[in-house]
């Protein structure tokens, strides 16, 4: 078991604090309290900076300074009530103390009344992940021939690599997945030239990447948080220093901060597919243009119209309004991509410090609206590498290489 630091403000005492017990002992993780004295609050909050109203707060930040004393613990999770903002200024206040001071990875999460039990499953699987498989994730060259699949819950993708270069490549919208992987592996041994014998090794990631990895005899399977990072540092060839990648698919988006192309903060979001690839593609449908097009319509734009909702089914109830009232296709395709982009920005950004170069990747990234959205709202250039839509895909076939 690895033993992860919870740096709370009390929420062990809502009444859930069993699930994430039950979980993290699902995922192999031992959460722990750090020991700390109450003499060490006051000088905690100095040191942070900060003195809260609640005292939970005041110690939550004290055991943070504490966690770095005891070098057997490994990782750690920030927990904080949902809404509550005193909670939220002093979450962030210890997660930049802490990745100021170590390496170690951190992961955060607003508590609710009910939580999903699959996000807080989904948070404690890829930090488990970044602590027991680090020096495979060290990987920064994909070697011999494999395949890599990102079984998403939009699309399904694969690549072919061989000697840290593509030369195969297939995707398709998610339907059956067992079906879906079958057609993509095909296209991208076609691609290839090569057959299934060919390949020496196959890693899964992604959405339905246990049933997937089950069908394909599969080498490797891990989480997408650590694969989309080490994904993002392949192919922009960023291996070292911090970099910040923002991966939205098709119904989730995540926001990472990475350090030499490993995963060390973390954040996941679309709790609505209003920010999510599929808002896009229904918008996409009511302008009656394919997905790929509409980031270049929504580049004509000349004037700024704003959706009323940030929800997809009032969302797209906007949209259909807003064309209704004569509003010209381009600047509703623009809108489309700032509701998108806005939602990432408020829900996800905002809450974690980025840190250039910002590296875009997953499908949405090609709509090239919402990455000059995301241009203006942090005001410096983003990076859409070639082949972004594959970045788990080649994320793992790079890993799988070392196993």
């Amino acid at each position: 078991m690895t033993r992860v630091a919870q740096i709370s403000c009390g929420t062990e005492y809502s009444g859930i604090q069993w699930l994430f017990n039950d979980i993290a002992e699902k995922v192999g993780i031992d959460l722990v309290y750090p020991e700390m004295e109450l003499s060490q609050v006051d000088a905690a909050c100095k040191g942070l900076g900060f003195t809260a109203e609640s005292p939970s707060l005041n110690m939550m930040m004290a055991r943070a300074v504490s966690m770095l004393e005891d070098p057997t613990i490994k990782g750690a999770l920030l927990l904080t009530c949902f809404k509550c903002a005193e909670g939220t200024i002093v979450k962030d206040l210890v997660r930049r103390y802490l990745h100021e001071r170590t390496d170690i990875p951190i992961i955060s999460y607003s508590n609710v009344e009910k939580p999903k039990e699959i996000e807080i499953y989904a948070r404690l699987e890829a930090l488990a992940t970044l602590i027991t498989r680090k020096s495979l994730l060290m990987r920064e060259k994909q070697e011999g021939i494999t395949m890599g699949i990102d079984s998403g819950s939009s699309t399904t993708k694969a690549v072919v690599m061989k000697d840290d270069e593509i030369v195969g490549a297939g995707w398709q919208p998610t339907t059956d997945p067992r079906k879906s992987v079958d057609e993509v592996m095909e296209t991208a041994l076609k691609g290839a030239g090569l057959k299934r014998s060919d390949i020496e090794a196959i890693g899964v990631t992604g959405h339905g990447r246990e049933l997937v990895g089950e069908h394909v005899k599969a080498d490797l399977n891990l989480e997408e948080v650590s694969v989309i990072a080490k994904g993002a540092a392949l192919l922009t060839k960023l291996h070292k220093g911090d970099a910040t990648v923002i991966d939205i698919g098709g119904m989730n988006n995540k926001l990472i901060l990475s350090r030499d192309g490993i995963a060390n903060i973390f954040n996941l979001g679309g709790i609505c597919g209003g920010s999510s690839g599929r808002f896009l593609e229904v918008a996409s449908h009511r302008l009656d243009v394919d997905i790929s097009e509409l980031g270049q319509l929504a580049l004509k734009s000349k004037e700024k119209h704003d959706l009323q909702s940030y929800c997809m089914v009032f969302g797209i109830q906007s949209l259909v309004v807003t064309l209704a009232s004569g509003v010209k296709r381009e600047d509703v395709a623009a809108a489309a991509c700032r509701s998108v982009a806005n939602q990432v920005y408020e829900n996800q950004i905002q809450e974690m410090e980025v840190r250039p170069p910002i590296i875009f990747v997953g499908g949405v990234s090609l709509v090239e609206g919402v990455k000059k959205e995301f241009e203006k709202m942090l005001g410096v250039d983003i990076i859409v590498p070639p082949n972004s839509q594959y970045a788990g895909a080649v994320g793992i076939a790079t890993l799988v290489s070392g196993v």
